[in-house]
């Protein structure tokens, strides 16, 4: 890719923020999104094609979204209209939509860009379909969320998502120096620092012409920053996190999936990045015991009660005591052993009890506290467990109309090695029982 910006400003230019000095000014000129933006890209097929369908563009803040919108309806020679969701209601569309109207009776065609289009509801999203299907507007929607679970499936259906990447490293040092070339200034920091300076743009590219712009005005002359001094001049961002949308889910995901994967080191990431970002440390804690029943289970049957005696720790101690026990739980559920037969047979018992009715228990294994039960069969010739040599009688407890039936099957990993011994134990002398009985 070319570099993101091309600027000869003026003095009043230079009064501007430098993210709006340093905007592109051609598609070419965009830094990352490579996967949309290359000669290969998304984006690039679809210019060539002359043809623009409607788009929902997802990506984190500062990857350019609104740039590229705008830069779109410049290179197919749309007119380009843009609201916001956040200050918009029925009567700015309105208003817009009689607008696209106009302009396409005039032969012009409108790119109607919204910007965090997530944050109207699902009737308003619905005002956008007709103008959508006869071509009033080409929509263009940008959104931080997943539009999976934010948009409606009918606008979904009628547009193509594309996901916009957090800018790399390598895509913030190109910033970095067009930024210095513009303002004429090299910024007074040694190498960990520039380095450091990066890292706490966190892939946002508008954000971090904004530290830049509080480190070319707090530096003293001659002055060269280390990290340390970096950061006494730049407030550090607070992580990108909606503890009720997707950041949330995404990391209770990687978590999950990490101590699933026995991988303590990248476990305790991602359980520290969710606590630095402010989730509430008993939400963990109810998923760590959660993840104990569901993926280490009878494996180690001590991983459940540790789940909850560092629940319990926590809500003694607080922060940041309470979390050290957290802590020693993740690495436990990492490195034991792992077996989900226990949730895999409650799985299926579900399934047989939902699908068989209600069918009636053995006579046999039923109490029988007055004569007409009695009489009726009730707890005739039930074995006491006790009193059998093994403490097994074989009895048959499934109702009959279904039948015996097997659920749990232990694997060869932990402490559920030695239940399977067991179990392989009673049905041997289950068998005996029935060979003998007949």
């Amino acid at each position: 890719m070319s570099d993101l910006f091309a600027a000869d400003p003026s003095e009043t230019d230079r009064a501007r923020p430098l993210a709006d000095q340093l905007r592109p000014r051609s598609l070419d000129e965009v830094i990352g999104q490579s996967h949309l933006l290359g000669p290969d890209g998304t984006l690039r097929r679809m210019i060539a094609s002359g043809r623009l369908g409607s788009l929902i563009l997802w990506g984190p803040p500062g990857t350019g979204k609104t740039t590229v919108a705008r830069l779109l309806a410049d290179q197919i020679g749309y007119t380009f209209e843009q609201i916001s969701a956040v200050f918009s209601g029925v009567a700015d569309l309105k208003k817009v939509f009689e607008k696209a109207r106009f302009e396409r009776l005039s032969g012009h065609r409108t790119l109607l860009f919204v910007d965090e289009i997530h944050r109207f509801n699902r009737a308003q999203q619905d005002g956008f379909l007709p103008v959508m299907e006869d071509g009033t507007v080409v929509l263009v929607g940008a959104t931080t969320e997943n539009p999976s679970f934010e948009l409606n499936a009918a606008l979904l259906s009628r547009s193509q998502v594309l996901r916009f990447e957090s800018l790399d490293l390598d895509d913030l040092e190109k910033l970095v120096q067009r930024a210095e070339a513009l303002t004429g200034n090299a910024l007074p920091l040694d190498a960990e620092a520039r380095q450091t300076l990066l890292t706490l743009a966190d892939g946002d590219g508008r954000a971090l012409l904004g530290l830049v712009e509080e480190v070319l005005a707090s530096a003293k002359a001659g002055e060269t920053l280390d990290a340390a001094g970096l950061l006494t001049v730049v407030q550090r961002r607070a992580p990108i996190y909606d503890k009720a949308q997707d950041g949330h889910y995404n990391l209770i995901s990687a978590l999950h999936k990490t101590i699933r994967g026995s991988d303590p080191d990248a476990a305790l990431y991602y359980f520290a990045r969710m606590l630095v970002a402010g989730e509430d440390p008993l939400f963990l804690a109810r998923r760590l015991i959660r993840m104990a029943s569901e993926d280490i289970g009878e494996a180690d049957p001590q991983a459940l009660p540790m789940a909850i005696a560092a629940r319990d720790a926590y809500q003694m101690l607080g922060s940041p005591e309470g979390e050290l026990a957290l802590a020693q739980v993740v690495v436990h559920l990492a490195l034991a052993p792992k077996s989900n037969a226990v949730y895999t047979a409650f799985k299926a018992a579900m399934s047989v009890a939902r699908e068989t009715g209600s069918p009636m228990p053995p006579k046999v294994i039923l109490n029988a506290p007055t004569k007409l039960m009695k009489g009726s069969g009730y707890g005739d010739g039930y074995i006491y467990d006790h009193d059998t040599p093994e403490a097994f009688s074989g009895q048959e407890y499934f109702p009959e109309k279904i039948g015996r039936q097997k659920f749990y099957e232990p694997v060869e990993r932990g402490f559920e090695r030695d239940l399977k011994k067991r179990l392989d134990y009673f049905e041997r002398l289950r068998a005996a029982k029935a060979e003998k009985d007949e």
